[in-house]
């Protein structure tokens, strides 16, 4: 966490990607620019595609058990396995 600063760096104006504004605010302390903010409202358009596909109940419990077991989501096991099989299938 961020130590407070009494007199803190100006913000910058924008920030190239949110990575760089999120390594700012890592090593910057919000409460020193607190007279700076001011409440605003915006919206946010995330546009994530989501496929579904049916499976057998027994395979969709053995995925699921799978990536319990190695600490991850269903979901992420079955994209790392289809693109494996893809990248196999394209070689």
């Amino acid at each position: 966490m961020a130590k407070s600063n009494k007199n803190p760096s100006p913000i910058p104006a924008t920030f190239k990607t949110a990575e760089l504004a999120g390594e700012y605010w890592d090593t910057h302390d919000l409460a020193d620019y607190k007279d700076l903010t001011q409440e605003v409202e915006f919206k946010v358009d995330i546009n994530r595609r989501i496929f579904l596909a049916a499976l057998e109940p027994k395979l969709a419990k053995r995925l699921s058990e799978v990536a319990h077991k190695q600490g991850i989501s269903t979901e992420t096991l079955i994209n790392v396995w289809l693109t494996e099989k893809i990248e196999e299938i394209a070689r």
